[in-house]
């Protein structure tokens, strides 16, 4: 199948105001000459692209995903054109970064921060599961992606992990609480919040538990940090997660660190896809060296 642009164009001036009318007028054509354009790329695609809601029409989900993409490719023609009429580039550069939804939403400003302040930049932040992301990745609608795990590539998907932060995993709990001792000492038999059992950093803090012994009081786990952050907060339990997570809320003393957890890290990865160019902000994001300042002292231990 051989895609007609001029098809798709019709159909992204059309998705753009939601109204064959309008859309009709804007391109001066007649209103059956566009929805005859909109039939012929729908049948070339072999789904329905427009629901009908009286005489507004929405997009379907494969509207939507059509929508995406002629989007791109019909605003990178405009910044074309811009580059030819003034002779440079387009003033302000757009990078795509998407993030996968569980992720610290404090490491993701931490780590982009370098760009947060440049008025040449605009970003473009999403959020969704690391398989969406990736496809997303692939179809060069994103240009990075942040993760607390690497995906390995292939020919066909050539994706590439970086590692750029390892940081400690704490527990979290209380102020003003008296513990003293070992990491058995500090858990005790106090009920804890924990990342779900496909979380890295859960399998580590099992294993941990496993190789001294201990059976710990779970009392929910949780693969949302967010939701962690506010469970820890308001619930007066004790949860095993990284210190980053609840920087404001150490800050002004709402929870305290009782420590690091010997062996146990969670690991954020950028992962992007080889490209011919590449963005100069996002060679900006890539050259910042893995952070290695928030390592701390772990617990210790008895035999």
């Amino acid at each position: 199948m051989k895609l007609n642009y001029h098809h798709l164009f019709y159909f992204w001036k059309v998705a753009r105001t939601g109204h064959l009318t309008r859309a009709a007028e804007s391109l001066h054509i007649s209103q059956s000459a566009l929805s005859g354009q909109i039939r012929k790329l729908e049948e070339s695609l072999g789904h329905d692209l427009f629901i009908r809601e009286g005489r507004r029409l929405k997009l379907s989900e494969a509207g939507r995903m059509a929508f995406s993409y002629a989007e791109d490719i019909f605003r990178q023609g405009e910044e074309l054109t811009a580059l030819f009429d003034s002779g440079s580039q387009p003033n302000r550069e757009i990078l795509r970064i998407g993030a996968v939804a569980t992720l610290s939403r404090n490491f993701q400003e931490g780590f982009l921060q370098p760009l947060l302040n440049r008025e040449d930049l605009e970003l473009s932040l999403q959020s969704s599961h690391i398989d969406d992301l990736l496809r997303r990745l692939s179809a060069h609608r994103l240009h990075l992606i942040l993760a607390n795990q690497a995906v390995h590539g292939d020919e066909q998907n050539p994706w590439r992990s970086r590692l750029i932060a390892r940081q400690p995993v704490s527990i979290i709990g209380p102020p003003g609480m008296d513990v003293e001792g070992d990491f058995a000492d500090v858990l005790g038999d106090r009920r804890l919040i924990v990342p779900g059992p496909d979380n890295n950093v859960r399998q580590a803090f099992d294993q941990l538990c496993e190789y001294h012994k201990l059976r710990p009081n779970i009392a929910a786990e949780v693969d949302d940090m967010a939701l962690m952050r506010l469970l820890t907060r308001d619930t007066g339990y004790f949860a095993i997660m990284p210190p980053v997570v609840v920087r404001d809320e150490m800050k002004n003393g709402t929870l305290a660190d009782y420590g690091a957890l010997p062996g146990v890290f969670e690991e954020f990865y950028a992962i992007s896809i080889r490209r011919q160019f590449q963005s100069p902000a996002l060679r900006e994001l890539l050259s910042q060296t893995p952070d290695s300042s928030l390592t701390r002292t772990p617990i210790g231990l008895s035999d």
